[in-house]
């Protein structure tokens, strides 16, 4: 997730540009080339249209200057039916080979862009692809010769689980996944530009539906959320336990106990998530793999007495949510804007769509 990649990152564009910050302090160590990307698990946008790319198999991280920074005139909603026909034919492969692994909204254009894996198994190749608003021309993104940085992940676990989600703010790049350290499970805020990363901080949650603390489940999505004016992550886990986690207590080499605000059942992954205010409340969407998407109100969520028992038989607990019944299929969500979200759904034959709802 994939995260308020969105909102956020409008509001940290308007608050460079009010501090005066060149672009070239934003792309500063970038040099031009060709970033070796060699697989892509997540996504996120910084500002700038500077897109941020986790890359698992190669334990690193990638800044890539897109260029795409103009604002878009346009304000209708992108829709692409059989994006992965598209996206297949585009690539010269068959879509039974494509896998989607991200999709993230550049908050400085409101143009789409996806991560995709080409092929199978060792022989998969990474790809970008963007999808124009206003035309909602289907293009791959070409990374020959663009400005870019990289950054190497210590002590991360060399599987598709050393990246498992991404989100800035505030200066920083948020990068969830599991490293070797006792504590597998590990959050990482990465200063921007890139220096270095350190080794991360362990984080240590109590799962409900498995009603035990666990150290090794890794955070699937996140989405930072501010409380009372402190920045944290909601972290959401596979089974579905919700957390929130200050970050101000992401130490190289500490282990932090995130505090368990929600369990929304078991035998689940969640996929994605975005926070969106309406009517005057904060909600957190969440798209799953078996449970539909939810709208999880946060109102209490300051003070909300931490879940710290088993909670057995598929039960819930803690933060309410509705499911909202009518979006079936989703598998990746992404803001828009304010009001709308992106969704890109699977048909029963396979099909793969990209439209815009309206936020519920």
């Amino acid at each position: 997730m994939k995260l308020p990649r969105v909102h956020l990152g409008l509001a940290v564009v308007a608050a460079l540009s009010l501090a005066g910050v060149a672009r070239a302090d934003l792309t500063e160590g970038m040099k031009k080339g060709t970033p070796d990307i060699k697989s892509i698990s997540a996504l996120t946008f910084g500002p700038e249209g500077i897109l941020f790319v986790g890359d698992p198999q190669g334990a690193a991280l990638f800044a890539i200057a897109t260029g795409d920074t103009k604002a878009s005139e346009a304000s209708e909603a992108i829709k692409v039916a059989d994006l992965n026909e598209k996206i297949a034919s585009l690539l010269g492969i068959e879509s039974s080979k494509l896998l989607v692994k991200d999709l993230a909204v550049n908050p400085a254009s409101t143009n789409a862009y996806l991560g995709v894996m080409r092929g199978t198994g060792r022989d998969a190749v990474p790809a970008l692809v963007r999808v124009e608003r206003g035309t909602n021309k289907v293009s791959a993104v070409d990374l020959k010769d663009v400005p870019f940085s990289k950054v190497e992940l210590p002590k991360a676990a060399q599987n598709q689980m050393a990246i498992t989600s991404l989100g800035y703010a505030g200066g920083k790049l948020y990068v969830a996944g599991l490293s070797n350290e006792e504590f597998a499970s590990t959050l990482r805020a990465i200063a921007f530009p890139f220096k270095e990363a350190d080794r991360g901080t362990g984080i240590q949650i109590f799962h409900g539906a498995h009603g035990q603390l666990e150290t090794r489940s890794p955070v699937q999505t996140f989405t930072p959320f501010d409380i009372k004016g402190e920045t944290h992550l909601l972290a959401a886990y596979t089974c579905t336990p919700l957390v929130k986690i200050p970050v101000s207590e992401l130490k190289p080499g500490a282990r932090v106990k995130g505090t368990t605000v929600a369990e929304l059942g078991n035998r689940n992954k969640p996929l994605d998530m975005v926070v969106y205010e309406k009517d005057g409340k904060r909600y957190v969407l969440m798209a799953n793999s078996s449970r539909g998407v939810m709208k999880i109100a946060t109102e209490g969520i300051d003070d909300i007495a931490p879940i710290t028992k088993p909670v057995r038989g598929g039960g819930t607990a803690g933060l309410k949510y509705e499911t909202i019944k009518e979006l079936k299929g989703v598998q990746q969500l992404a803001k828009l804007d304010a009001k709308r979200a992106l969704i890109l759904t699977q048909a029963k034959d396979g099909a793969m769509n990209l439209n815009t709802i309206d936020l519920p």
